[in-house]
């Protein structure tokens, strides 16, 4: 089974459009060691033909430009498509934005909880992918089901979802409750053990999590690969570096760092890879002579980049 991290970013990538922190500033330049990462993805095959990506984020077309696996096939018909279905972890824009770019008339399905099918049916927007193409099919919690294509054909793809402890997506909050966190643990925000169904080697996809509770930790011990939301490096890394108002735990994120950080969370787990996916552009990990990213290394995590890849 092949796992290719197609964009490692968090929302807005990095460098992100808007952004003149010092590490968007040094991702323009170029300056070595500072990388530039597209929005939140990644794509999985068990025979390099066949494609399921989790998350459909809006640089969908650009990482698929960057992602030969992912284009037609030179024998394939003048139109056509190796991506077979869409998992979605969450209603993030950053997470299914991008489906918007696959409106192409191309078979595919989208695999999400009943609660993310909600917010997709709320906004009509999505209708431009039609369901007699794309079908969209709701994703259990709890139990693997084989992601099937539009046509209801194998991927070779099983993946067991669960719910993790997030909130729901920015654009769902309502303003008039400015004092809430808007915490959810009914399904807004979902994990994913990703295997090939032969017994081989699992991994984890959790690009977004507020909190490692002992469900979690029993889950993840034993992982062969664990992919894990390294949205900030500290709690308060927005506000200490005046980019905005809100701490990670408030945007639905788990910081790295800290005593009740992820890498302290997990120390103990027994996980055979451990990489950071879904980086905030102001985390100073995203510069590979920090300290900070000496630091994670250190621990043994790795931290992602847009055309990694892991094979299981």
């Amino acid at each position: 089974m092949r796992l290719k991290i197609i964009g490692s970013a968090a929302g807005g990538g990095f460098p992100q459009w808007n952004c003149n922190y010092r590490l968007s500033r040094a991702a323009r330049a170029g300056q070595e060691g500072v990388t530039r990462r597209t929005q939140s993805s990644l794509a999985v095959s068990d025979n390099g033909t066949d494609w399921v990506l989790f998350n459909a984020s809006p640089d969908v077309r650009e990482q698929i430009a960057q992602t030969p696996e992912l284009q037609p096939a030179a024998d394939a018909p003048l139109r056509s498509t190796p991506i077979r279905a869409v998992v979605l972890t969450n209603a993030d824009v950053d997470h299914i934005a991008g489906l918007l770019s696959l409106r192409e008339r191309e078979p595919l399905a989208i695999y999400a909880s009943a609660r993310v099918l909600a917010v997709l049916e709320a906004n009509p927007i999505f209708n431009v992918l039609d369901r007699a193409i794309v079908p969209r099919r709701t994703l259990p919690l709890g139990g693997e089901v084989e992601i099937l294509d539009a046509k209801g054909l194998s991927t070779s793809i099983y993946v067991e979802s669960f719910i993790v402890p997030g909130k729901v997506a920015l654009y769902l909050e309502d303003a008039s409750r400015p004092d809430a966190d808007y915490g959810s643990e009914a399904g807004d925000t979902i994990a994913v053990r990703i295997s090939n169904g032969n017994g081989g080697g699992s991994a984890f996809y959790v690009p977004g999590c507020a909190r490692i509770d002992h469900d979690l930790l029993a889950r993840l011990d034993g992982a062969a690969c664990l992919l894990f939301d390294g949205t900030v490096y500290t709690d308060d890394e927005m506000i200490v570096t005046g980019v905005g108002q809100k701490t990670g735990a408030r945007m639905g994120h788990l910081a790295m760092s800290g005593p009740n950080g992820s890498i302290a969370a997990l120390a103990e787990t027994r996980i055979g890879r451990r990489v950071f996916v879904h980086i905030n552009n102001t985390n100073p990990v995203l510069d590979e002579r920090s300290r900070e990213h000496a630091a994670v290394r250190a621990a043994g995590w790795e931290i992602a980049h847009d055309g990694m890849e892991i094979a299981l």
